[in-house]
């Protein structure tokens, strides 16, 4: 009888396979090359908002990320075994965007030794720690004992990320000199024996949790053990390391001076912008852009009645009248403001947007252990889901660093309509699979920010005159990156020389201007995402308002070019040009 009952399911079994559309099957394969993705990465999962592999980091051995690059290999053959003119539409377009992802995923395999893991952005010294303090939830006990156990975690990743850096450094790539007294710096604040970062942010959120007072005591107790034992001695070692790195090397060079540098750097070009732009081509299109907005500057300069130089306007506004006081006053008077600015836009954004965020936006001061090293402003997305908001980070240990004048522009491309509105849109679309939900492109991600920032003056925000140049200076900001992150790694610029460039056709503080300068070295190409994908979204939209006439909605445009997820640009081209087609035709 059993045996009749397993034929009789295998028979039904297989008669359901062959039932399946080549799309359905597809479907199939994408979800489980998601989720067996997931599955290798426990920080992952947490980002996801998912409590699985609670306790544990990530494995940072060489021979785990062979082990990724031979998965890619067997996931790209698979993608390929499927009929492809079998697909329906939407499987199609997925199809694509994984067979792109996977092809750059294992080109760059022969790259990762040219990355650096040691950073003053986001290098493993504050990666675990921003991690545990800012995703790593506590709502019960078993949350508090997986926090420990991630603390004592930190020592094993921190020794496997030593052998990666050790044979980096015997290859000849090593970072520039100014990373490690950053490196160290952060490390010191991070084992801190007063005021530890993660001590606070442990007792912090054991003291929301219904436990008892011993209980409390206990964890508190293993925390601090694990923080002596397993925490401090892996930054020790650290600290050690990059003090003896930083005697033995002193150069400030771009990626061209690496072991291939040119081909590296002609990776991440294309890698990050989704375009074939050479160096060369980048650089010109910068200073292009450059001179462009530096005449729109000087139309605002006649609208407030200065007279002077466009120099002279830049330090004009470094004055203290454009900044809040650098007081915890004034700490919250900015915050206060960035709050208002994003309440009026939410009010607006129904005349240029259909579709809009389901989950919370929160706004953040930068934490104090990091704070001197992160940059200016930033966003970390809600959880898939949907149990985290989205996060607008604003680094506020130096106000002169955060004008009055660019608070709105950046809140628009940090917040609303920028990442927040694209990134949590994105995680929402519960018809897409889950690889193009989470994650995405980084010229499209950042093209959209930078878009986002014009958006709310073609429906009359930026009434300031001031504020509306905050705007053109962070878009010159962003032209000027293209000009310098090229003249850094292709032109053999010299810190110095990208800082004075910068310094010369920017408002920018001096600390800002440098803290640009330095990250660009250390991220070859990621800064030429943003102008690249601004004006991709600017281009396609103006190619499709001439096409359509009075058939031109520009909330019907949003809504195709954020229907997708983040895609590659050539990719949300073809979708653009479908979608003309089809309003074309109504």
């Amino acid at each position: 009888m059993l045996k009749f009952i397993f034929l009789l399911l295998l028979v039904v079994s297989c008669s359901h396979e062959k039932s399946l559309t080549e799309s359905d099957r597809i479907e199939k394969f994408f979800d489980s090359y998601f989720e067996e993705k997931v599955s290798r990465y426990p920080t992952w999962q947490t980002y996801l908002g998912r409590k699985t592999n609670y306790g544990l980091l990530n494995n940072e051995t060489e021979a785990y990320e062979l082990a990724e690059h031979q998965k890619n290999q067997e996931y790209l053959k698979t993608l390929k075994s499927f009929d492809y003119d079998k697909l329906n539409e939407a499987a199609k377009l997925s199809y694509k965007i994984l067979q792109y992802q996977l092809n750059l995923d294992i080109e760059g395999f022969q790259w990762r030794y040219h990355a650096f893991p040691l950073n003053q952005m986001f290098g493993y010294q504050s990666e675990a720690p921003s991690f545990l303090i800012n995703m790593h939830q506590i709502d019960n006990k078993a949350d508090a004992l997986a926090y420990i156990s991630r603390m004592k975690e930190i020592k094993r990743v921190f020794s496997e990320r030593m052998v990666f850096v050790k044979k980096q450094t015997k290859l000849g790539i090593v970072p520039p000199n100014f990373v490690f007294s950053k490196v160290i710096e952060d490390s010191k604040n991070i084992i801190s024996e007063q005021n530890n970062p993660l001590m606070n942010d442990f007792k912090m959120k054991l003291e929301k949790l219904n436990l008892t007072g011993d209980e409390k005591v206990r964890l508190t107790a293993d925390a601090e053990e694990a923080l002596d034992f397993y925490v401090r001695p892996a930054y020790r070692q650290l600290i050690s390391y990059v003090s003896e790195l930083s005697r033995k090397y002193k150069k400030n060079n771009g990626v061209w001076a690496l072991p291939k540098g040119k081909d590296y750097y002609n990776y991440r070009l294309r890698s990050t912008t989704t375009t074939n732009l050479t160096a060369e081509q980048i650089h010109e299109i910068g200073k292009a852009e450059v001179a462009r907005i530096q005449k729109e500057m000087h139309v605002i300069m006649k609208q407030v009645g200065f007279k002077g130089s466009l120099q002279a306007f830049f330090k004009h506004l470094r004055g203290n009248e454009f900044a809040y006081p650098n007081t915890e006053d004034g700490r919250t008077a900015y915050l206060n403001q960035v709050n208002l600015v994003l309440t009026n836009i939410k009010t607006a954004l129904p005349q240029l947007f259909n579709t809009f965020p389901k989950a919370e936006l929160m706004v953040k001061p930068v934490e104090a252990y990091r704070e001197k090293s992160a940059g200016t402003a930033f966003y970390s997305g809600p959880s898939m889901e949907g149990n985290r908001p989205g996060i607008y980070y604003v680094n506020l240990y130096k106000m002169a660093d955060n004008p009055k004048y660019k608070l709105e522009a950046l809140a628009y491309h940090e917040a609303i309509p920028g990442h927040h509105m694209q990134i949590a849109i994105a995680n929402e679309l519960e018809h897409l699979p889950k690889f193009r939900r989470d994650g995405g492109f980084t010229a499209y991600i950042e093209g959209w920010g930078l878009y986002a920032e014009l958006l709310p003056k073609e429906i009359g925000f930026y009434q300031d005159p001031y504020s509306d140049f905050g705007r053109l200076s962070m878009e010159i900001w962003r032209a000027v990156r293209l000009v310098v992150d090229t003249g850094i790694h292709s032109k053999k610029w010299t810190r110095e020389e990208a800082i004075h460039y910068m310094k010369s056709n920017t408002p920018s503080a001096d600390l800002e201007t440098v803290k640009e300068i330095e990250r660009y070295f250390v991220m070859p190409g990621q800064a030429t995402a943003y102008k690249v994908g601004m004006l991709k979204f600017l281009e396609l939209r103006e190619k499709s308002r001439k096409a359509l006439g009075e058939k031109f909605d520009v909330r019907k445009y949003h809504d195709v070019v954020l229907r997708d997820g983040a895609i590659p640009l050539d990719i949300m081209e073809e979708q653009v040009d479908t979608w003309v087609q089809k309003e074309l035709h109504l």
